[in-house]
């Protein structure tokens, strides 16, 4: 039967008068209750900035599906709020009732609540309240849940004492974490992660009366306060308001140490309890100190906690109970002068089960948000940040604010180790807006300079650490075989010889390959991923979702595993890099009777290659979730994962799952103890390398060169040098001053589009998302005569020359799959655009891209092409070599294809017939070499000798000028006798080969 209700919504109250009195009281402690949404239609599908419930989530998928359906068991009304849901990262659902209006004052009301159709799935659902702050979505967030463990239809009443802050949410402006509720702006649900379901909401109203504890709150300034033995903890209770206003009733504070932690009272700490008052009249932000003296003996010990119990009377209490640490000590494994080896035996032989099944798991930062105690309950020894979680305002302080405060939850666990904290910063801090957003590797790859791509990995590592970050998700040594893969970008190149070649980038990241510079402030921890062969995947192979190659099947021959695939894998262990993370893909190699076998499973890889056969001696982390792809139950997932080498288990949102499954299948025998050792003993061997134990919180001294001109002037210097310029007819470029530009594009103005995907956000996102110069800013600031119409649509007479800057908008991973939403073709807009200024004048086409895109139907209507890959913020770097600061130097990291049929074309095929080969660029230097067939043979005999005599410098400059030689003879006149041989050069150049690389130019020269 349906209930009565008020029949108007919220939005209409609040225009008539104040929402808190919107009804007539029924009684004098049972007012009537105030609608907000009662889905009858008036409230709209709407994103922001306008009024109207939106979905949102981590993954394209994941966001739900929602619709206002009539039933005829709606509990109010007609109809109710129903939605679909299959989330595999985070993903819910947002009403903002106020964006832009004034907020509501729901400060009046106990609190919320509302019909919820009960599915008995035992999931948690996240309901989240956004009050304060200056809009509906720079609001403070405050989250409580409840657990769908019924069936049918049951009204949830949510109190709003209930509600606590949520740590990871803040944003810029008057947040003084008090719930106010004098403006609220909206409403959200996050729902389950992990199971495929459906949902009905109906009814949201505010209830009864306001608790006079919500106008004051009592907080600790911490949930864990260390203390070194015999010191004295100071614990400080801070008193706040609603709108900062005096106190107007007093709030008293009874505190007592308790027994309910693991120091002895009178032995190690001395008890102490007493009572203050907050009196009438009291200023918010008033602090009192309550100190807890703790005791010294000359025993060593773990760390110990002493519980300090508030009750408070007239104002909300702290959420948690702070503890007080006494910090572990005297402990060998404390003990910075001994060896690492000896400091990590020590440790290991301390920890329970428990505790190593601990550190061997990665949560995501966003599942311990609400139970940020969990990091010590679970002893978890790593968290991460998945593409986009950051912390609001994105900036380095509150970066390292917000990790600063995750280590100390660590420092409440018996032998205090240290988180370690990582992200994906794959072409700079790219997580982070305002820094220094490098090229992708594939334009690092197209660069062709290995002191360069150190450089890159220096910049990134000072920019990452600077915000308390001490690991890297980086470098991506995948060899790109086909570009219709999603993720080409993030490869050097096809050819495993340039992968190799640009892996410095490892000791620009770590140091020394010792690992002895890894605790340095402007140093981090590398990973070398996809362990094996992510970039050889077949097309049409995968089975994950809409992809339709990233996380497939890669189907070799040993042999070309061997030559192609795990080459580069070699080199990052001579270097000393201290992580590997293996692939989602699988693994189907000819003749070993396995078939295609998921590279998270793969013992005979990891455990006998990897870390047998190479000699890898850091730890290996799984990729995100990439367990649950493995076939079988999750007990099958984490023994199976785990025997086949895995030290840390990347499982986001499931930390608890998977600790509960491991501890039970390692008491089942089925996870030895040795292999439960060897992994945390690697882990804990490069936390001790980072210096974490004696260092654990952010040293923010490198923050000032966050995003700064000397970073930046590196990232302008890779964007110039990754310029490869494929047709330069009549000369068209570079550009003179003193010309008339004309400047047209979808990408010469879109800082987001010039970045690409992982880009504050996974999948990034066009627009004006982080600091930087676009490449249209770039040209005007190198004082060019510029006209700009994005579309070409601006009248195109009296101009010298045309730039049009076309390409991709940003993806990652399978998102940007082929056949996935996406192809190698020129949107529309963009084949207009080159038409309309190619037509009317000479014309110079910049491709900004993560792969090549196919042009062979308008090459002959452009005079010049460039490939501009992803060039990063730094737009005045594309600049310097359009007009002729720097000259065009990059080369070819990928074969550029003539038609999709091609595909996949690499290096080295037999049958090869590209649009331009691997390893073509031509240069706007003076004084490409003459001379002809003469100067070859002589270049031919300079470069062996210079092979023979381990000249590297010499032998390269001796390829180069071969080269170019021989592109000037080519032309345009690229055929498969010349195409070949031309690639094959670059290869062997690459390998050391130089005599053999001009013999091979020679034979292009000849065909031509």
């Amino acid at each position: 039967m349906r209930r009565t209700a008020l029949l108007v919504c919220a939005t209409l109250l609040t225009g008539l008068l104040p929402l808190a009195a919107a009804g007539t009281a029924v009684g004098a402690d049972d007012p009537a209750p105030v609608p907000v949404d009662r889905f009858e239609g008036e409230v709209p599908f709407a994103s922001p900035p306008a009024d109207g419930i939106f979905t949102w989530g981590g993954d394209s998928d994941d966001p739900p599906r929602l619709a206002l359906t009539e039933r005829s068991d709606a509990p109010d009304g007609a109809k109710v709020l129903t939605g679909t849901y299959d989330i595999s990262g985070y993903g819910g659902f947002t009403h903002d009732f106020a964006f832009a209006e004034p907020a509501h004052d729901w400060s009046a009301s106990k609190g919320i609540r509302f019909w919820w159709e009960g599915r008995n799935n035992g999931r948690k659902v996240n309901f989240e309240l956004k009050d304060g702050g200056a809009n509906g979505e720079a609001s403070e967030l405050w989250t409580t849940s409840f657990t769908d463990d019924f069936t049918g239809w049951k009204q949830l009443e949510l109190p709003f004492t209930s509600f606590v802050y949520r740590t990871d949410y803040q944003p810029v402006g008057g947040i003084d974490q008090i719930l106010g509720l004098t403006e609220t702006w909206g409403y959200a649900l996050t729902l389950p992660v992990g199971i495929s379901d459906r949902f009905a909401m109906d009814g949201v109203e505010l209830y009864g009366r306001a608790d006079p504890a919500l106008r004051a709150s009592v907080t600790t300034g911490s949930a864990v306060y260390p203390v070194k033995e015999g010191g004295t903890a100071k614990v400080g209770v801070t008193l706040g308001t609603t709108g900062s206003a005096p106190l107007t009733e007093p709030v008293t504070v009874t505190y007592e140490t308790t027994t309910g932690g693991t120091a002895s009272d009178g032995a190690d700490y001395r008890p102490v309890h007493g009572e203050f008052t907050f009196p009438t009249g009291t200023a918010s932000g008033t602090t009192r100190t309550i100190q807890v003296p703790t005791r010294k003996d000359r025993t060593a010990e773990p760390a110990e906690t002493i519980p300090l119990k508030l009750t408070v009377t007239g104002a909300k209490a702290p959420a948690e109970i702070p503890q007080i640490v006494i910090d572990a000590h005297g402990l060998p494994y404390l003990n910075a002068k001994l060896p690492v080896k000896q400091r990590v035996a020590d440790l290991l032989a301390r920890m329970s089960l428990a505790e190593k099944a601990g550190q061997m798991t990665q949560a995501e930062r966003g599942a311990v948000t609400a139970t940020p105690g969990d990091i010590a309950s679970y002893a978890l020894g790593s968290l991460l940040s998945g593409g986009g979680s950051t912390p609001t305002p994105n900036t380095p302080a509150a970066w390292a604010k917000m990790i600063d405060g995750y280590q100390l939850r660590a420092q409440a666990t018996r032998f205090q180790i240290p988180l370690i904290y990582g992200v994906d910063a794959v072409h700079g801090h790219n997580n982070l807006v305002g820094a220094t957003i490098l090229p992708h590797n594939i334009g690092i790859g197209a660069a062709r300079d290995p002191q360069l791509a150190y450089g890159a990995g220096k910049v990134t590592a000072a920019e990452v650490r600077a915000t308390g970050i001490p690991w890297d998700f980086a470098p991506c040594l995948c060899v790109a075989r086909d570009e219709r893969w999603g993720r080409t970008y993030e490869s050097f190149g096809e050819d495993p010889a340039l992968v190799e070649s640009m892996e410095t980038v490892i000791q620009g990241l770590q140091g020394r390959p010792n690992g002895t510079q890894l605790k340095d402030n402007d140093k981090v921890l590398a990973t070398a991923k996809h362990f094996v062969g992510d970039g050889g995947t077949t097309y049409g192979s995968s089975t994950t979702g809409s992809y339709t190659i990233d996380q497939g099947v890669t189907q070799v021959t040993r042999k070309q595993l061997e030559a192609v695939h795990l080459a580069p894998y070699q080199d990052a262990v001579d270097r000393g890099v201290g992580s590997v993370m293996p692939s989602y893909s699988s693994l189907d190699i000819a003749g070993d009777g396995q078939g295609p076998v998921k590279m998270h499973a793969r013992a005979d890889m990891i455990n006998g290659v990897l870390k047998g056969r190479m000699g890898f001696d850091g730890f290996v982390i799984s990729d995100w979730q990439a367990i649950d792809q493995i076939p079988g139950d999750y007990a099958s997932d984490v023994r199976t994962s785990v025997n086949a080498g895995l030290d840390m288990i990347m499982v986001p949102y499931a930390y608890q799952d998977f600790r509960t499954t491991f501890v039970a299948e390692a008491n089942a025998g089925r996870i030895s103890e040795k292999r439960i050792d060897d992994a945390v003993s690697r882990i804990l061997t490069q936390k001790f390398k980072l210096g974490l134990f004696e260092k654990p919180y952010a040293d923010t001294s490198g923050a000032a060169d966050i995003g700064s001109a000397e970073h930046r002037a590196v990232g302008r210097e890779l964007a110039a040098k990754s310029q490869v310029l494929l047709k330069n007819a009549h000369s068209v470029l570079p550009l003179a001053r003193s010309q008339k530009v004309y400047v047209a594009g979808s990408n010469a103005d879109d800082i987001g589009n010039q970045t690409g995907g992982w880009t504050v956000t996974w999948q990034g996102s066009s627009g004006n998302i982080t600091k930087g110069t676009t490449i249209l800013e770039g040209m005007r600031r190198a004082g060019g005569d510029i006209t700009y119409s994005k579309d070409a649509s601006a009248p195109t007479a009296g101009y010298d020359v045309g730039i049009v800057v076309v390409g991709e908008t940003p993806y990652a991973e399978g998102m940007g799959d082929v056949g996935n939403g996406n192809d190698l073709e020129l949107s529309d807009a963009d084949k207009a655009a080159v038409d309309r200024v190619c037509a009317a004048m000479k014309c110079a086409v910049l491709m900004v891209a993560g792969r090549p895109q196919l042009i062979g139907d308008r090459v002959g209507d452009i005079d010049a092409l460039v490939a501009s890959w992803l060039p990063g913020t730094e737009g005045d770097g594309v600049a310097d070599v359009l007009y002729g600061k720097r000259a065009f130097t990059g080369q070819l990291p990928l074969t550029w294809p003539k038609s999709e049929a091609q595909l996949p074309i690499n290096v080295g095929d037999t049958t090869y017939d590209p649009q331009f080969p691997y390893g073509w660029g031509l240069t706007t230097k003076t004084g490409i070499p003459e001379g002809g067939e003469k100067t070859l043979k002589a270049l031919s005999t300079a470069a062996g000798a210079a092979q023979k005599a381990h000249d590297d410098r010499a032998g390269r400059a001796l390829v180069t000028k071969a080269r170019l030689l021989v592109q000037e003879r080519i032309g345009q006149g690229i055929t498969p006798a010349t195409a070949k041989p031309f690639a094959d050069a670059d290869h062997l150049l690459l390998t050391g080969r130089y005599g053999a690389a001009v013999e091979k130019l020679r034979a292009a020269y000849r065909a031509a």
